[in-house]
């Protein structure tokens, strides 16, 4: 008896399961690149064409304190002082409590308890800038005044823990996103080696997630360098303040003080004119703020050079009993951390829903405005909208572009360029973009006031978020899964296309909806391109000449008036309605993100 082997003929593989041809992946990544490069240079050019219209003594400017453009006397120092005092508050309060918070949502909490957790502190995202400037004028103003018996309370250190606040989710959610990327098998190996958990995240998780955290930090710097509007209503605008000892800078905290922003969102750029030493003075100013932020970013990038992959082994120090304590000591204070924000974020929707109670009522929603403080904010819902929109369609694939070119195919020294090109867009104050939309989309091309303008001017708002999560993810790309990739015959464009993309794509919708919320709540790069207080169609009805009312500016414009309780209300209402507006649309890139987060990619 015979048996036969039954084999199976060959199968010609299916020429349609090959992958593609991807020589379009590279165009759209270097036309992200570029248009970073190119959104910056704008910005640059702007300020160097201001700075070419009229002598501008640089030692006086950099050396002297007095600004006084009765007596021709341009000095800045003290408010590079401001500057520096307030962004170092800031990060003093908000980073520790930031990559506190993110290690107990990532390492401490069941997935369960981490999301909506997570959710909380991604919502203090949504509050807008001048929200927050509101809120710094009835709650930290007061507590200052009343601490440092100062009156009116206006000082650098109130402005700092506002700026500290606004910073917070920023910082947490990149850093979420930096420890989840951490391979859990290098977690397992670290406790098969009876490590504790606070060793376990000292020694295995931080230093490979390290790259990514510290990209939260500059995210968040470079927004409390660009910052003008919360600083603005809050820091007491006073020049020439600059302390000679010790003790004057400890007194200068709780006093009021200038910044740079301040000084470029007040009344002095219009007043200075087009040209002339004082128009010079005020965008070398612009340009003293971007040489800041460049200088802060490259020396925050300097250790990268190492091998983030590089794990130190952990010195034991005392009894397995003192290790326990330690253990217990650093999960309580993390958690804590964690609650902090989840505090603030109760506090300010308490206030928010007492101040704010009209917008509860529908017709507030869907009436027009009536007057001065009147009616409903219909016309301001439709054309925030309408700029949110426009804003994430234009930012999304060049931020999205540039990050994965940052992270894969430039060199390490091209990469460092331009992320600190990217980092330094970030912190451009906005006030400079809407100076510069002004002049170029504006006036040059005829647009006049115009909503896409206005969307225009908000996408290097978003853009520098996009990149800097996207490429911190990308850096986050496990070796074997590159390897992988390679070892099918992958070309490079082919690996960004199959790889690289979907395994960024959630800390790409991060940075997204990050860069949205601030674009939502920005005040000043509207007023000069795109917004008028009333008068402007609901929908507008072409690009030319065509404006919108927004909610941003609507507040901004009443709060101003507040003398009249009526104008308040409608503030307060109308910046409640903002809030809602962004947490909506937070929640829905947070639903997106989590569904293509899916599983890890790294277990």
């Amino acid at each position: 008896m015979t048996t036969e082997t039954l084999t199976r003929p060959p199968v010609e593989p299916a020429t349609d399961s090959r992958p593609r041809p991807s020589k379009w992946i590279w165009a759209w990544l270097y036309a992200g690149a570029s248009a970073v490069a190119a959104l910056l240079l704008v910005v640059v050019g702007y300020l160097g064409a201001g700075v070419t219209s009229g002598h501008v003594d640089w030692p006086e400017l950099l050396t002297e304190s007095e600004w006084s453009p009765a007596n021709s006397v341009y000095g800045g120092l003290a408010m590079i002082y401001g500057t520096a005092v307030v962004c170092a508050l800031a990060l003093v309060i908000a980073v520790p409590v930031s990559w506190g918070a993110a290690v107990a949502l990532s390492e401490y909490l069941p997935p369960r308890l981490a999301r909506p957790l997570r959710m909380c502190v991604e919502l203090l995202a949504a509050v807008p800038s001048i929200v927050y400037g509101l809120i710094g004028i009835m709650v930290v103003r007061p507590v200052i005044a009343r601490i440092a018996d100062v009156p009116g309370g206006d000082s650098l250190l109130a402005a700092g823990i506002v700026l500290a606040v606004m910073i917070i989710p920023t910082v947490v959610a990149v850093s979420v996103d930096a420890l989840a990327a951490v391979p859990d098998r290098v977690r397992e190996a670290a406790y098969s080696l009876g490590l504790t958990r606070r060793e376990v995240i000292r020694s295995a998780v931080l230093p490979l997630a390290r790259s990514g955290m510290r990209a939260g930090v500059l995210l968040g710097l470079a927004r409390a360098l660009g910052e003008a509007i919360a600083v603005f209503l809050v820091v007491g605008r006073a020049d020439g303040r600059l302390p000679t000892t010790f003790g004057e800078f400890f007194d200068s905290l709780s006093h009021p003080g200038q910044t740079l922003t301040t000084k470029l969102a007040g009344p002095e750029p219009v007043l200075a004119g087009t040209s002339g030493p004082y128009f010079a003075a005020i965008c070398g100013l612009g340009l003293v703020l971007l040489a800041f932020v460049a200088a802060i970013t490259v020396w925050g990038t300097r250790g990268r050079t190492r091998d983030a992959t590089a794990e130190r082994s952990p010195k034991f120090r005392g009894m397995s009993r003192m290790r326990l304590q330690r253990d217990r000591l650093a999960m309580t204070l993390r958690l804590g951390a964690l609650l902090l924000p989840s505090a603030l974020l109760i506090g300010m929707l308490a206030l928010l829903v007492t101040r704010g109670s009209s917008a509860f009522n529908p017709s507030f929603w869907f009436t027009s405005a009536a007057g001065a403080a009147g009616g409903g904010v219909r016309d301001q819902i439709v054309g925030t909208t309408l700029l949110i929109a426009t804003t994430g369609i234009l930012a999304l694939p060049l931020g999205f572009g540039a990050g994965i070119l940052i992270g894969v195919h430039a060199s390490e020294r091209t990469a460092r360029v331009l992320q600190t090109f990217t980092v330094v867009l970030g912190g451009a104050p906005t006030i400079l973009l809407g100076l510069a939309g002004f002049v170029i989309l504006s006036t040059t091309m005829g647009w006049g006031r115009s909503w896409l303008a206005g969307a225009i001017v908000l996408v290097p708002v978003v853009v520098p978020v996009i990149a800097l999560t996207t490429s911190a993810r990308v850096r986050s790309i496990p070796p074997e899964l590159t390897e992988s990739a390679m070892s099918l015959g992958l070309t490079r464009a082919q690996y960004v296309r199959s790889v690289v993309v979907p395994y960024t794509w959630p800390a790409t919708i991060t940075g997204l909806l990050l860069g949205l919320a601030r674009a939502a709540g920005e005040t000043a790069p509207l007023l000069f391109t795109a917004t008028v207080f009333f008068g402007a169609p609901t929908v507008p009805s072409g690009i030319v000449e065509s404006p919108v009312q927004a909610l941003p500016t609507h507040i901004f414009t009443l709060s101003q008036d507040s003398g009249d309780p009526q104008a308040v209300a409608q503030a307060w209402g109308s910046a409640m309605v903002l809030v809602l507006i962004t947490a909506v649309l937070l929640s829905a890139a947070v639903a997106l993100r989590n569904r293509f987060e899916g599983e890890r990619w790294t277990t």
